[in-house]
């Protein structure tokens, strides 16, 4: 419930059989059969509620901030990066983490026009090429994208026995997956948004750490001293509860810009 005082991600996660790949191999493998078995399509993560929250405030967010109307709750700076021609949602390139089932992909088509549609599964047709995932952590993919979701796949990762290693590792690949201006929604049961956005400052930190321990000052030079993401908005409509004296939600969906 409350957001960690650490300094660094907690090295003592908790595992499951959930971090690892052939789980969900075997469980997509399943789901694939009785789609054709059955034309079940299939289980929705989290829950149909919070896949339509997190489909519909996207849309929301990256509208916005196209327009130039979102405000950075952290700084009170205007966030919008996007060109002009990429102010209809419709136009987004988009990265499902964790495609899945697709389910999620078929609810954020619906808050666009049918080329978002096409669009979207375009992309999933695109991942077919890499045996049907690509592994986020040591990604082919040469291109970057204006919106990359994640729901759910980050918690996986961390369930690995590795996980922290992994989540540095997912962070690495993931900011170079994100085009600049671009956004990042990660939707996570097993971290607050106040421990998401402490990981991403972690990160933030560490890369600049790095770059400037390696005499290289290329994230400086063009970006000023700006981190690679910025915290931008979460989701704010989940049910709460309290426990312990404090009060959070089952989920949390956060989003972040990349400077």
């Amino acid at each position: 419930m409350n957001s960690s005082d650490k300094e660094e991600p907690d090295a003592e996660a908790v595992t499951s059989m959930l971090g690892f790949q052939n789980y969900w191999d075997s469980t997509y493998a399943n789901e694939l059969a009785n789609y054709r078995e059955h034309g079940h399509a299939g289980e929705v993560w989290f829950g149909a509620d919070v896949m339509e929250t997190v489909a519909s405030w996207t849309k929301s967010l990256c509208t916005d901030n196209s327009q130039g109307h979102l405000v950075n709750h952290v700084g009170n700076e205007k966030c919008g990066l996007v060109g002009e021609s990429d102010k209809d949602f419709s136009t987004w390139s988009v990265l499902d983490i964790g495609t899945g089932n697709g389910l999620f992909l078929q609810e954020l088509a619906k808050q666009g026009s049918l080329s978002t549609y096409h669009n979207l599964f375009i992309l999933v047709q695109l991942l077919d090429l890499y045996n049907g995932v690509d592994d986020v952590l040591e990604t082919k993919l040469e291109r970057k994208y204006q919106l990359v979701m994640d729901k759910g796949t980050l918690d996986a990762i961390g369930l690995h026995p590795d996980g922290p290693i992994k989540r540095i590792m997912y962070w690495d690949s993931v900011s170079r997956l994100v085009e600049s201006g671009g956004i990042l929604v990660i939707t996570s049961c097993n971290s607050t948004k106040d421990e998401l956005v402490q990981e991403v400052d972690y990160y933030n930190r560490r890369r600049i750490g790095a770059s400037q321990e390696a005499g290289t000052r290329e994230d400086q030079t063009t970006n000023g001293d700006s981190p690679p993401f910025r915290y931008l908005d979460h989701v704010r409509s989940y049910p709460t509860f309290m426990f312990g004296g404090s009060v959070g939600s089952r989920v949390a969906t956060v989003a972040f810009l990349r400077n």
